[in-house]
């Protein structure tokens, strides 16, 4: 029996990893205890196994609320994301880097050293070479947001070196297909096309139509960020940090495979009006090499159509969350 605590639950992400773990558990073995942490729920329907601590992460009340519960395994999901960081500084800094530092450090006071799971971004890599990315390839974030994405990669694996967490970091590419238009999110439209395109329904795209994007589904990022918390951390590198694989598509193939799959005209209903800043940062990817994190058993999603198959079947799933407060 195991102790979860998840921050940032009731986003997109957060939602399919949490209703997997309220199904399957973690690794096989069932919760004693699932603690949420977000600004909000919807739900508030009765989960024994669930309590719920509504506040941001950054709150020092809600902070020693979430560690009371001394997790065994933290998956830490909760951050301000790209667009709407680069608009709030402050905001930037206080959760996504002061609020990971501070979730760190309180992890000394456990009886025991916690697995430590946390979303990174591919926004740690900044501009991308034309012709070819990897793994290996060195970190030079392009806004603040990639930049304490690093900052908490690099804290996390000094933390687990000195004993306070077992902790590895995980890089997230573009995932799809989240139903809400997130202004503070750049690279949404990635998502927004797939709803769009199933109600019929037009859409202008921030993007060109040669554009290339690093693309995985809601339900294949928990599969990764599960394997990953409960994996052997003897296998991670000294970094405890990996790329997830991806899938490396235009974005013109993931609209023309939309349109087969709904039966409408995409010419008809997607409009492309590049967007310089956007399409030179969120759809100007290349092909990336992950072997390393292949071997470690991590996946991307196959092809466009299981893509597609996967984004729209996590959603499918619904948002309903059944929690005690």
């Amino acid at each position: 029996m195991s102790r979860v605590l998840v921050t940032g639950a009731q986003g997109f992400i957060g939602q399919v990893l949490v209703r997997r773990l309220l199904q399957e558990g973690l690794e096989g073995q069932p919760l004693s205890q699932l603690v949420l942490v977000d600004l909000s729920f919807r739900d508030a329907g009765c989960d024994a196994r669930v309590r719920q601590i509504r506040g941001s992460i950054a709150q020092p009340a809600v902070l020693r609320a979430a560690m009371a519960t001394q997790p065994d395994t933290i998956l830490h999901l909760a951050s301000v994301p790209g667009g709407a960081s680069e608009r709030d500084p402050a905001l930037d800094r206080s959760v996504n880097l002061d609020a990971t530092l501070q979730l760190i450090e309180a992890c000394q006071a456990l009886p025991r050293p916690p697995r430590f799971i946390y979303s990174s971004s591919i926004a740690v890599y900044g501009d991308q070479p034309a012709h070819g990315a990897s793994e290996d390839q060195v970190p030079q974030p392009a806004i603040s947001y990639g930049a304490h994405k690093l900052a908490c990669e690099i804290l996390l694996a000094d933390a687990s070196r000195r004993g306070w967490v077992d902790g590895c970091s995980l890089r997230l590419p573009g995932i799809v297909a989240r139903r809400d238009e997130n202004p503070g999110l750049a690279s949404g439209f990635m998502s927004q096309v797939f709803w769009h395109l199933a109600q019929g329904q037009r859409i202008t795209l921030p993007v060109s139509a040669t554009g290339r994007c690093w693309w995985m589904s809601a339900a294949t990022c928990v599969d990764n960020l599960l394997h990953l918390a409960g994996m052997d951390s003897s296998r991670w590198t000294p970094q405890r940090s990996f790329q997830m694989p991806v899938l490396h598509l235009g974005i013109a193939e993931v609209v023309d495979a939309l349109a087969r799959r709904f039966g409408v005209p995409a010419q008809q209903l997607v409009h492309y009006a590049p967007d310089p800043p956007i399409d030179r940062v969120y759809a100007s990817y290349p092909p990336l090499a992950t072997p390393r994190a292949e071997a470690l058993g991590l996946r991307h999603d196959g092809d466009v159509e299981r893509l597609i198959d996967n984004a729209l079947g996590a959603n499918a799933l619904g948002a309903d969350l059944k929690a005690c407060g």
